[in-house]
């Protein structure tokens, strides 16, 4: 089930990529792209369980360029762990990502919902998504004043959907190892994606005076062929990420490199340290 919603004469430009004329087949074939499927999955072991935490964060372009400081922050409640990423741009613009998850023997999403507001983005978007219900709404308005446009359904989510939960499975995935897991990358419309995380190698990296090793790892969407052709049309072709842990005993998450959304850039999440005056 699918709705769109919209006012206004140009409520139907959803994709203005594309042509008015091609719109119904493209509609139809992502409907089928996009329908709901069960897939495979198996879920990531705790070996490492999350707790109460408050990082300090940083948001940079790959060249090194400020754009926004933030905070993670993690909180037990109860059989919930509630983590949320906030970033504050420069610019007047706010990134907030709230996943709720359990880790009862394997991570098990619960929620998530992202919002995105400001001139950093190319829409302004506000989703939420259940696992349990596979329900979802996602509502996006562009910059330039035109109508809200509503989407929502169900989908048939595996036990391995993953959103807003990579820096939490990739510290524990065993050293030298791989896994593929899941996501669901909104293009507007949902798309469960298979997303394949793999090491590549090691990199020194400096702790204060100190030096330390973290393990690279590559983190690549998977698309069939139709979907990477509408992918493209639309824009929203996932671009391949990467993240670093410091293995050992308590490994830990040192940073990462993509996009926070199919339509944003690729940037760069660093951690920061306080310092005493």
């Amino acid at each position: 089930m699918v709705r769109i919603q919209g006012k206004g004469p140009d409520a139907d430009q959803t994709l203005p990529s594309v042509t008015r004329a091609a719109m119904p087949l493209l509609v139809v074939v992502l409907g089928v792209l996009l329908g709901s499927r069960p897939l495979s999955a198996a879920p990531i072991p705790v070996r490492f369980a999350e707790g109460s935490v408050h990082g300090f964060i940083v948001l940079r372009t790959q060249d090194g360029q400020f754009l926004a400081q933030g905070d993670l922050l993690e909180l037990v409640r109860g059989a919930d762990i509630q983590k949320t990423t906030v970033f504050r741009f420069t610019d007047g613009s706010l990134f907030r990502e709230t996943v709720v998850f359990t880790q009862q023997g394997v991570y098990t999403l619960q929620s998530y919902r992202l919002e995105q507001h400001g001139p950093a983005f190319t829409e302004d978007t506000t989703l939420f998504l259940e696992a349990a219900t596979g329900r979802y709404r996602v509502e996006t308005r562009p910059h330039t004043g035109g109508p809200e446009k509503v989407l929502e359904g169900k989908l048939d989510l595996p036990p391995d959907v993953y959103n807003g939960m990579i820096p939490t499975i990739v510290k524990d995935i065993p050293k030298g190892a791989s896994e593929t897991v899941h996501f669901v990358a909104f293009m507007p419309g949902p798309k469960i994606i298979q997303l394949q995380i793999t090491p590549s190698g090691e990199q020194t990296l400096r702790v204060g005076e100190d030096t330390m090793t973290a393990v690279r790892y590559v983190l690549k969407a998977k698309l069939g062929t139709w979907l990477k052709i509408f992918a493209i049309l639309l824009g929203r072709t996932p671009k391949d990420a990467r993240a670093w842990v410091i293995d050992g005993d308590v490994p830990a998450f040192v940073g990462f490199e993509g996009q926070l959304y199919p339509a944003d850039p690729v940037w760069r999440i660093e951690l920061l340290s306080p310092t005493l005056p």
